[in-house]
């Protein structure tokens, strides 16, 4: 698939590219330049009714596929994501906003799901047991759903996809999926290569939008599971609209991700660590670090040691080389987080680090956020609970781990709480205690692997089953209990 700036991207419904028959279209920009990179359509619902008249008349020959044979073009898949990384990678750069070296990292952790995924003949396995009374046996087999929706946002266009293509398909599923209208060109890249493994016509489907097509998903009687990532109000949307059109769904949310620092952490390993979970993809990742929480004799030292490492990150087009930090995704973000900022001092915070109203020299039209780090955030402020989704790093200071724990586990928010120590107790009682999905011991971004899940708790997450890893097989599989008699008589009559 060749993306061209002179036309609308296409959809790509029963193996076919195609046109949408939306009208309205939105430009794509590179948030470094607002360079016009492409034209997004904004598909109608009947395109979605298209896209699943797809995936019905291929799911009744797919689920039928054996498992080995399906993850054949998983392999290959695998194969053609490495092999294209380097230009996937350049494609998240220029429409999403983050480094190379980032984008290089979140395709490795889709490849990893791909690599997961390929073990469904085990996976999918269920289990039995014979003489449940006498001569009576019991079964539990896993099917497929039917078919399945993954809605997916503008930060990770080329991972979070990957947290349930793979395993949908691999489990018998077929497939829709609607990337953000923010940045539709990796994932129309990635369904080029997708169209390269011979994957049959209709299990995979494309279909580019914004709000109309999301409701043409979740409405579609004909669609059983929906997955989604992006922020709580709009997960909270989708997962009572799903349920209430008789879905299951697992819908991802924001998050306000503290880290608790105390006085015997690795200062210069903490330093830095933390700067890369804050800043890095502009803070604009579920998992960024957004509240510094200083505990004790650690007020002496952190503060300026995290302030001179914000201040020393190097900002800019995030293909160019040495550049740490990129832009945010766009110039309405931009200008909220600048607000959030500013609203953050006039309720008592100090800027340590102010980095609003900057210009990157070549890249002046760019919607460039440098790091910022506001000081003495009183917990019960506004900015204390918001999502900001930038380069912002609220620090505040409580004096022991059982308070820090509490306002941890007092937040609505439950996405990744992280911990910097050097004991092994404090670090149990954290891990033991502390309300959230995804828990870091001296680590900053909790990212778990691909064959753990992706966890949430709270307004962090909407649903029961995880994306990733032996969640998603149980998400995107049904179970089917087979009662089994067979009397010895009858047998004799054959």
């Amino acid at each position: 698939m060749v993306v061209s700036t002179n036309k609308p991207l296409l959809n790509y419904i029963n193996g076919e590219w195609c046109a949408s028959q939306g009208t309205e279209l939105l430009d794509v920009l590179n948030p470094a330049t607002t360079q016009v990179l492409s034209k997004v359509p904004l598909s109608k619902k009947a395109d979605v009714e298209l896209a699943v008249t797809s995936a019905a008349a291929a799911f009744t020959t797919w689920r039928r596929t054996p498992p080995t044979t399906r993850v054949q073009y998983l392999f290959k898949l695998k194969f053609l994501l490495e092999e294209h990384l380097d230009e996937l990678s350049g494609t998240i750069t220029d429409e999403c906003g983050k480094t190379l070296k980032e984008s290089k990292a979140e395709l490795q952790r889709a490849i990893e799901n791909v690599e997961v995924a390929c073990g469904i003949p085990t996976l999918m396995q269920g289990y039995n047991l014979e003489d449940i009374a006498r001569g009576i046996d019991e079964i539990m087999i896993r099917q497929p759903v039917g078919i399945t929706a993954i809605i997916t946002p503008f930060n990770f266009p080329g991972m979070i996809p990957f947290w349930f293509l793979p395993y949908a398909i691999a489990c018998g599923n077929t497939t829709i999926i609607k990337p953000s209208e923010k940045v539709p060109l990796t994932m129309q890249k990635v369904l080029g290569l997708i169209e390269q493994t011979g994957l049959p016509k209709g299990v995979v489907n494309l279909v580019n939008g914004a709000k109309e097509v999301v409701d043409g998903l979740l409405e579609h009687p004909q669609i059983r599971a929906i997955s989604f990532v992006g922020s709580s109000p709009v997960a909270k949307y989708i997962y009572s609209q799903a349920a209430a059109f008789g879905k299951r769904v697992q819908c991802q949310g924001g998050a306000k991700n503290p880290i608790i620092v105390l006085p015997d952490a690795d200062q210069s390993m903490t330093t830095r660590i933390t700067a890369d979970s804050a800043f890095g993809c502009a803070g604009q990742r579920c998992l960024a670090a957004s509240l510094a929480v200083t505990v004790g004799e650690a007020r002496d030292w952190y503060p300026n040691a995290i302030a001179s490492a914000a201040s020393n990150r190097v900002v800019g087009y995030g293909g160019d080389d040495g550049v740490q930090m990129g832009p945010v995704i766009t110039k309405p973000s931009q200008a909220r987080i600048e607000n959030l900022i500013q609203q953050g001092i006039d309720e008592g915070a100090t800027a340590l680090i102010d980095g609003r109203q900057v210009k990157i020299a070549g890249y002046e039209q760019g919607n460039f956020i440098r790091p910022t780090i506001l000081q003495n955030v009183h917990p019960q402020s506004n900015l204390a609970r918001t999502e900001i989704f930038g380069p912002v790093l609220g620090l505040m200071h409580l004096e022991t781990i059982e308070e820090a724990i509490e306002l941890v586990n007092s937040s609505q928010w439950g996405n990744m709480a992280c911990l910097f120590t050097n004991s092994g107790a404090a670090a149990r009682q954290f891990r033991y205690e502390a309300e959230a999905g995804n828990i870091g011991i001296n680590i900053g971004v909790a990212a778990p692997m691909a064959f753990f899940p992706f966890s949430g708790w709270k307004d962090s997450f909407f649903g029961d089953l995880h994306g990733q890893g032996k969640q998603a097989v149980e998400f995107f599989t049904q179970t089917k209990v087979v009662v089994e008699r067979w009397p010895q008589e009858w047998s004799r009559q054959f």
